[in-house]
């Protein structure tokens, strides 16, 4: 009769702790984020417990690449980038991650303490850009809507000295790691720095000189993961809270503009190329 109990008694534990086993997998998320978005994924972490979605947040440095982590798979999704930079990843390692949902636009800003107007830089002056291909790419199209320069025709998105075609300024492009575009604003006369390093560096959006529309679709920052994990319903509920009213209230009011909440379809962020096409 004892060892009857005992069995019984360890069928049930295997039971719950299976039970709770399974619970875990189809609640639990690990995503990997930036601290330029902590607020905000604190606060989505808050929303989505309330719908019984258990969200773990683990925070990269700008040393570590949460895609790199993601193919690992050491977490299941990560949000800290945008459309372009996302290609040119897969791109480059021949990988498959993809976007599963839009979160915000951060537009990139050129920033000076030297000048107040993008028409007070002087010729020959100093530009300092992100060297990231993407990036630098994106600082080039900003540096054209501002008048500057001119890329070259069937512009692919990415930067490099040769991709521009004119420039009647004869500006010195400088290209430095993105995180130190607000260090070296003393050395040059404009720095053009991502919208989550200029939070970080405490400068808003209005302090900027000129900064993007927020239409630009190739920068659309992102929630992404694997191809095989793209039709997860875990996911697809994390990305319907994200984009949900009481978030994007929370964006705006906490990041004052700096950041602007979207909703875009998965098919136009695959498609974002076709933005490029109808630049100037």
């Amino acid at each position: 009769m004892k060892k009857l109990a005992i069995s019984l008694l360890l069928a049930f534990v295997t039971i719950v702790a299976a039970g709770c086993g399974t619970e875990t997998e189809q609640t639990g998320l690990k995503i990997g984020i930036r601290g330029s978005e902590s607020r905000t994924w604190e606060f989505v972490k808050e929303q989505a417990a309330k719908q019984g979605l258990a969200i773990e947040l683990v925070q990269f440095n700008a040393n570590v690449n949460p895609n790199t982590v993601l193919l690992e798979g050491d977490i299941d999704a990560n949000a800290f980038q945008h459309v372009a930079f996302l290609d040119q990843f897969n791109t480059k390692n021949n990988s498959d991650i993809v976007p599963v949902g839009s979160t915000i636009i951060a537009p990139l800003g050129i920033y000076s303490d030297k000048y107040k107007t993008i028409a007070e830089i002087p010729d020959g002056a100093k530009i300092a850009v992100p060297n990231d291909d993407s990036n630098w790419g994106r600082s080039l199209l900003l540096l054209q809507e501002a008048g500057l320069i001119r890329v070259v025709d069937n512009f692919d998105g990415f930067g490099g000295a040769d991709k521009i075609k004119e420039n009647p300024k004869n500006l010195e492009i400088v290209p430095v790691d993105g995180a130190t575009t607000p260090r070296v604003m003393k050395d040059v006369a404009a720095s053009i720095i991502n919208n989550g390093v200029a939070v970080e560096a405490g400068f808003l959006l209005k302090d900027a000189i000129f900064h993007e529309s927020k239409t630009a679709k190739p920068y659309i920052n992102v929630i992404a993961t694997t191809k095989q994990n793209e039709n997860r319903e875990d996911l697809k509920k994390l990305v319907a809270i994200y984009q949900s009213k009481e978030v994007s209230d929370f964006i705006t009011e906490t990041y004052k503009g700096n950041y602007i909440p979207t909703q875009v379809t998965v098919e136009e962020l695959k498609n974002f190329k076709e933005a490029f096409a109808s630049k100037p």
